[in-house]
């Protein structure tokens, strides 16, 4: 459950991190019908892993509500079987927030999936600011990474080409908050709509996708 200090601990995660990263949205404004978790994507979605139930995770590093997730759906994707996949789409709620998107990418690209949790525990641990291309290059040579490669993978067409996508399904999925769940195209889902609650939120997707498989309306 999101027990009070919980939500006392975001909410003072939330308050340090405005002063150190560019503005988002920690929280959904979307609300869904009474006695629903979940709002319908309109119009559905196609998807890029057909086949399969597609989970597309929103998240923003300088969000502190993905920071205290993403424990929580590591352990969830351990569980799920080989019908379903999760894809981790960065978003950009303004321009400053690009260069967050190009590291995420970029770390993908060096086959470096592991930093992916180091960067949240960078910025809302350590409070780095790692909000542009010279403290995130700095950081990633702290981290064993080659600085040239880095820098050349941050710029480069496939990343760009990926952050470009994730910014089309912010935008087709109509996020306004995050972490948000996309499932199968079809459905959203978030903590705020899941009554507040970071394992109500993954508990709902578990719930939307037999609703996927099943093609229920």
């Amino acid at each position: 459950m999101y027990k009070p200090l919980v939500r006392l601990m975001a909410g003072a995660a939330l308050a340090a991190t405005t002063l150190l990263a560019p503005a988002s949205h920690a929280q959904p404004a979307q609300t869904a019908p009474a006695g629903q978790k979940y709002v319908a994507v309109t119009p559905p979605q196609a998807t890029d892993t057909p086949g399969k139930v597609e989970v597309l995770e929103f998240f923003s590093y300088n969000c502190p509500h993905c920071a205290v997730m993403e424990p929580l759906v590591v352990e969830w994707a351990k569980k799920q079987p080989d019908d379903v996949v999760l894809k981790q789409v960065p978003v950009a709620f303004s321009a400053a927030m690009k260069p967050m998107q190009q590291l995420f990418y970029a770390l993908q690209d060096m086959k470096r999936p592991d930093l992916h949790p180091k960067v949240f525990d960078a910025i809302h641990t350590q409070r780095k600011r790692l909000f542009d291309k010279k403290a995130m290059s700095e950081w990633a040579v702290s981290q064993g990474l080659d600085k040239a490669k880095f820098e050349a993978t941050f710029d480069s067409f496939s990343v760009n080409t990926q952050v470009a996508r994730a910014d089309q399904l912010v935008k087709a999925y109509n996020i306004d908050g995050t972490p948000s769940f996309g499932v199968g195209g079809k459905y959203l889902t978030s903590p705020v709509l899941a009554g507040n609650s970071y394992e109500g939120a993954l508990a709902e997707v578990d719930r939307l996708i037999p609703m996927v498989r099943s093609g229920a309306k």
